[in-house]
């Protein structure tokens, strides 16, 4: 027999997957037009601006957080762009990631 209770912490379960699967989308999706940016910094263009943006999104996996994805930055745009620039086009570009996520779903 279910219970309001458990109808609840179900609910809860449910949103919090929901929340974690757009979340991931829209981190995955901030770091390949991260990767397009820098790649732009750095004079890359067509397949070979993809092919970084894609080396920037497998930098996440390295650990949890965003300092490998900003420490990979930091260490390929040295010069072109510092670890504030970066940062802030991070945090801009995660507002506009988690916007497009909620749009489509």
């Amino acid at each position: 027999m279910t219970t309001t209770f458990d109808k609840r912490e179900e609910g809860f379960e449910k949103q919090f997957a929901h929340d974690e699967e757009l979340r991931f989308k829209a981190l995955a999706r901030r770091n390949k037009v991260l990767g397009l940016w820098a790649a732009g910094l750095l004079g890359k263009t067509g397949a070979d601006a993809e092919a970084y943006a894609k080396e920037v999104v497998l930098a996440d996996f390295e650990e949890a957080g965003d300092n490998d994805v900003a420490r990979k930055l930091a260490k390929d745009l040295a010069g072109k762009a510092d670890e504030q620039q970066i940062r802030e086009q991070m945090t801009t570009l995660l507002a506009q990631a988690l916007a497009q996520v909620k749009q489509t779903g």
